[in-house]
């Protein structure tokens, strides 16, 4: 029925419907020519038609039908006319694509790249239907003009100096360069910006003039840099800063007004209000006497604003026209944020173990309780699971509950030799926290921590973390006996659940660098230790044997991590190449025999091997008897791991991924109980989990949403079948994860 209906029918005599773009043909002897010139007359020319995704029929001009085939008038009413409104699309016409003008804009992109000759014309082509048509643009560019010679500003002054030195340098201003004038305006920019970082805060780039000469040389371009005439001498000055003057209003207004002198400025606070005066001095980097630059202005309110305690920052530079020099007064105006934020957050959850359930967190949090930009956060928070079909027995016994608080202060507070990057938001940390874990059938576990740590950048590319407490408390309250079945099998599992204290060192590095337009590279390792400072001051008071700390064994080990992530851009198209590789390793000795459970390590899920899934592999190529249906003995204390991801766009937001994932975990210490979980170089490769597949991600901007679909090529224990393909089926050699951000 819908194929019977014209979107034709409506269209006036001598009008044609639009339907795209036929194509863009350039007929040019220069190869290859400029891609950046051949995408802006693209750009130009391609108007979209109608659209062709309609609301009932995919690939279907449902808009158009409507628009030619319903009899809707205005006095018309109900669900028809509503129907009408939403589907209904005005046809685009060729008359509306106004192609004479469009060829007028292909001249006009051809002269400003250096094509003077070049010119353009357009055709419409027409399929069987008479009433529609589409267009092809075909362009004969001619020969691209180049710069010849370039002539610089006589140097006379500072200003033109720095202009001429700027010009110079420019990769655009070499003889042999295509006219253009997207870069010439580029390079008038480039000048000015040097010019307003060096006191010449009035300069502007349409103060700089260039003229040509295109006919003492055929098919080129001499050049000359000139000052336009027309300049109020004023805008030349260069000016330095004069009085700088900081005022600091509260979030409600009003109040009474305390002035405060610093260091090269003054500080106008309207009381009553929380302020550090170092706050201030630490963040506004302009300075009396220096040469007046932009790059402060940015500088200071890009600072002033990562404190998180401003909701509005306002920087003018008014000219002291009381001084001797060209000088600016520097005004900064800034108003405090509303201390106390709250928010409430609800979430849902669903998991591979037929767990479902709701969870909450509200948190309250002040962002300058000292005046120092310091942050108390306090956190709430609950969730609720049961299981769900064959395998519920009970339901509302899955839960966890706790606090957590944080006080930050964005400053080290810490021996000045530590070297950090000024001006980088550097941060010291306490937290402390408790919750209450129920899993149902196995356990509850109650478990408190606190932690203080230094958070600082040494370079921009470099950032630190040290740790050196974080002080956690693993307390088994009540267990069931599938779980003491569970661990009475298996002694070393049962060893690193214990109850036990773990106090704690540690310290992470990061290298995180964009080397170039194609490549990045980001590089962590992570270090820590448990125990050894008490072992240390037990054995020098001349305690033996296990030691012990209020009554319970306190956890001793060490533990380390490394991995590199490389991305890599193919040729100029957002398609990546993004490689990962991770090792890890554990070790526990003297109080303790084996690493705690929360530290050790697993493999499989949506970060790791994507065709397991978490905890399903490993160690080595130990694997569950069949009729469980717990995790607890696939951990290790040795990982690696291996990926490559191609990523590239598919439409829009959308973007496709296919990936190859390895990896595995294995033990350190043999396991009678975990026959082939120990690591040995000889069967390394072969237990290697191994697995492929294919993903989509939408980027939202604030976030990405990633689903990747895992297919197992091969796992490292026996599944019956020979051969390095050992899957099953194919069917059961899949998992899939949903996941939020990108894998690594």
């Amino acid at each position: 029925m819908l194929a019977a209906c014209s979107t034709t029918r409506r269209i006036p005599e001598g009008q044609y419907l639009y339907t795209g773009l036929k194509g863009l043909d350039i007929e040019s002897d220069s190869v290859p020519f400029p891609k950046g010139v051949k995408e802006a007359l693209h750009n130009a020319v391609n108007v979209a038609p109608n659209k062709k995704w309609g609301i009932l029929i995919p690939m279907a001009p449902v808009g158009l039908w409507v628009y030619n085939n319903w009899n809707v008038t205005d006095s018309s009413s109900g669900l028809k006319k509503w129907l009408y409104k939403k589907w209904v699309q005005q046809p685009v016409l060729v008359s509306d694509v106004k192609p004479e003008l469009r060829v007028k804009m292909l001249d006009e992109i051809l002269d400003n790249n250096g094509y003077f000759r070049g010119t353009a014309s357009y055709e419409m082509v027409q399929p069987k239907n008479k009433k529609k048509a589409a267009l092809l643009y075909t362009i004969d560019p001619g020969p691209a003009f180049h710069l010849d010679s370039i002539i610089m500003l006589p140097d006379t002054s500072h200003l033109v100096h720095i202009i001429d030195s700027v010009a110079q340098r420019d990769p655009y201003l070499r003889p042999g360069s295509r006219f253009s004038m997207d870069s010439l305006a580029s390079v008038r920019t480039r000048i000015t910006n040097v010019l307003k970082r060096r006191g010449y805060y009035y300069f502007r780039p349409d103060y700089i003039e260039y003229l040509a000469d295109s006919l003492e040389n055929p098919e080129h371009i001499s050049l000359k840099l000139d000052l336009a005439k027309n300049i109020v001498p004023f805008t030349l000055q260069r000016f330095r800063t004069g009085t700088i003057t900081v005022y600091a209003n509260r979030h409600q207004g009003g109040g009474t007004p305390d002035t405060i002198p610093l260091k090269g400025m003054e500080l106008i606070q309207m009381r009553p209000s929380k302020l550090r005066k170092q706050l201030i001095q630490d963040n506004v980097t302009f300075r009396t006497g220096k040469y007046f630059s932009v790059r402060d202005v940015n500088n200071t309110q890009s600072y002033l604003s990562r404190l998180g305690i401003f909701n509005g920052i306002t920087i003018d530079a008014v000219p002291d026209t009381t001084a001797a020099d060209p000088t600016l007064n520097v005004n900064v105006y800034t108003t405090f944020d509303m201390p106390l934020e709250a928010s409430f957050e609800v979430n849902a959850t669903s998991k591979s173990n037929s767990y479902i359930g709701p969870g909450l967190m509200f948190t309250v949090t002040n962002h300058n309780i000292f005046g120092g930009g310091e942050q108390l956060s306090v956190s709430l928070f609950g969730n609720y699971e049961w299981q769900t079909g064959s395998h519920s027995r009970s339901i509302f016994n899955s839960y966890e509950f706790g606090i957590n608080a944080s006080l930050a202060f964005p400053r080290l507070l810490a021996p000045n030799f530590i070297k950090r990057r000024r001006h980088s938001l550097n941060w010291t940390r306490i937290t402390l926290g408790g919750e209450v874990l129920n899993r149902p059938h196995y356990f509850k576990l109650a478990q408190f921590n606190t932690s203080f740590n230094y958070d600082w950048q040494v370079t921009r590319y470099i950032s630190n973390t040290f740790t050196p407490l974080k002080f956690s408390y693993n307390k088994l309250m009540k267990t069931t006996t599938d779980f003491d079945s569970i661990m009475a099998a298996n002694p070393a599992v049962a060893q690193s659940f214990m109850s036990q204290y773990i106090p704690q060192m540690m310290y992470s590095f990061t290298f995180d660098r964009q080397l170039n337009y194609s490549n990045t590279l980001n590089w962590t390792f992570t270090v820590q230790e448990a125990g050894n400072l008490f072992w240390a001051i037990y054995e020098a008071c001349g305690k033996k044997g296990e030691k012990t700390l209020f009554g319970t064994p306190f956890s001793q080990f060490v533990k380390g991590k490394t991995q590199l992530v490389w991305g890599r851009r193919l040729g100029r198209t957002n398609q990546w190449m993004v490689s990962r590789v991770a090792v890890g390793a554990a070790h526990a000795y003297g109080n303790s025999t084996q690493v705690p459970y929360s530290e050790q390590f697993y493999c499989g899920g949506a970060n790791s091997v994507r065709a397991f899934t978490v905890r399903s592999i490993g160690p080595g190529s130990y694997h569950q008897p069949y009729n469980k249906n717990d995790y607890f003995d696939q951990t290790g204390t040795f990982l690696f791991e291996a990926n490559v991801e191609y990523r590239f766009p598919i439409i829009g937001d959308l973007n496709g991924a296919l990936f190859l994932d390895s990896g595995n975990v294995w033990l350190l210490k043999n396991d009678p109980l975990r026959p082939g979980g120990k690591l040995e170089a000889r069967k390394f490769f072969k237990e290697l989990a191994t697995g492929t597949g294919f993903g989509l991600r939408y980027d939202i901007g604030m976030l990405v949403l990633r689903g990747d679909l895992g297919i197992g090529i091969h796992a490292p224990y026996d599944t019956g079948k020979k051969g390095y393909y050992n899957m099953k089926s194919f069917g059961k050699s899949l998992a899939f994860h949903l996941a939020i951000g990108y894998p690594f």
